[in-house]
């Protein structure tokens, strides 16, 4: 075994509250739940975790710098790590994923949630793009790779690292890009019969977002015979989905001047959306939906994150009501508001209170339609693994 696992196996004994939040299911051990440990661990080794009448608990991946100091990949009995485990949990990620959506862009591994904590991976046409979130992965990359390459078969394969350890990678011989073969630093793939481009090599996560894509579709049934506001468009994704479910006009906005020429590339790559009238503003979206003129027929509102860390929670709830009050002003009459939030930090009963208090508070009337969170590649099997939400609202 890689990181250190020929001296004698890292025992880590945990506090009481640690130990149940282990059994309940929780993926981290952070620094300060250990209660001891038999000897210094080293970034990538296996941690074994035991509980106060010495029986095991669970195994993960040891990182001695981060505050997470153990990720766990298996709690309950005893079990064997190595290259057949991993072979059998990246099977069982690909075989519930069997059946799933018209797209060949997809999440096939999705971090603590499916056992591979610290690591997502995701599918754009022939390229796998595996993106590391935690350095105890480094030492073991070479085994995961060959485990990823067997079962999901990429033509490429694209390593993505966390900026945080990429000093280290590099000291390892670990460098991001494509991994054998080099292919395309931009892929073309097809969401439900739509086509994106999807920037693997330089893009924001893996170089799409495909956490929405069930959003998308329900926005494209929203959107017959309508004026579409897509704020904080990126690369267009919700706009385009609208184009094609009929919408009068789409009109993206965004600050970033990039993501507006990415979304004016994808309407491009779908020729068949043509027609429908789009407009393209660079601005501030707060400040553009305060001030600018004009009214629509649904928005969207779909941030980047407004809360980075827990500090900045109660900032975030304030910035979410005072985005979609300005955005509820903006709907005509029976408009319709579809606001998402990417928050881990910032509940789904938090977040859904800050759009319904807006609501309230424009003096409307408004009905609730629907509300919904990731999709179904994109599990959530913690609490803070659950940081997509969306909701629906019909405004009178």
């Amino acid at each position: 075994m890689n990181g250190g696992e020929t001296q004698t196996r890292l025992r880590l004994d945990l506090y009481p509250r640690a130990e149940t939040a282990v059994r309940s299911g929780h993926p981290w051990v952070f620094a300060d739940s250990v209660k001891s440990q038999n000897r210094p661990g080293t970034t990538g080794e296996l941690a074994v975790m035991y509980d106060r009448k010495d029986r095991f608990l669970a195994v993960g991946l040891y990182d001695a710098e981060s505050p997470i100091r153990v990720r766990i990949f298996h709690c309950g009995k005893p079990a064997a790590i190595g290259r057949g485990w991993w072979l059998e949990k990246a099977r069982a990620c690909l075989s519930r994923r069997e059946g799933s959506a018209l797209t060949d862009g997809t999440r096939l591994v999705n971090g603590e949630s499916e056992g591979f904590p610290g690591i997502v991976a995701d599918r754009y046409a022939d390229t796998l793009v595996v993106k590391i979130y935690a350095a105890g992965w480094l030492p073991r990359w070479e085994e995961i790779e060959d485990v990823f390459r067997e079962v999901f078969s990429p033509v490429h394969l694209v390593l993505r690292l966390s900026r945080n350890f990429t000093t280290m990678a590099a000291e390892m011989g670990i460098a991001e890009g494509f991994r054998g073969e080099a292919g395309e630093e931009t892929v073309i793939f097809s969401e439900n019969g739509i086509r994106f481009e999807a920037a693997v090599l330089h893009g924001q996560k893996t170089g799409f977002f495909l956490d929405q894509r069930d959003n998308r579709a329900r926005v494209e049934m929203l959107s017959e015979g309508r004026d579409v506001l897509n704020v904080f468009s990126f690369t267009g994704g919700f706009s385009l989905y609208a184009a094609r479910g009929g919408a009068r006009s789409v009109t993206d906005l965004d600050i970033s001047r990039h993501a507006l020429d990415s979304a004016a590339r994808n309407f491009s790559l779908n020729p068949s959306l043509a027609a429908v009238a789009r407009h393209a503003v660079q601005a501030d979206a707060f400040r553009w939906l305060e001030d600018a003129e004009g009214k629509y027929d649904l928005i969207i509102t779909d941030p980047p994150s407004l809360a980075k860390r827990e500090s900045e929670r109660e900032g975030a709830r304030c910035a979410y009501a005072r985005l979609n009050a300005a955005a509820m002003r903006r709907l005509r009459t029976g408009g319709i508001l579809v606001a998402a939030s990417c928050s881990a930090h910032v509940s789904a009963d938090e977040f859904l209170q800050a759009v319904e208090t807006a609501a309230r508070e424009s003096g409307r009337p408004w009905r609730e339609l629907w509300r919904s969170s990731h999709a179904p590649d994109h599990p959530a099997a913690f609490r803070e693994a659950g940081y997509l939400k969306a909701v629906c609202l019909e405004l009178g």
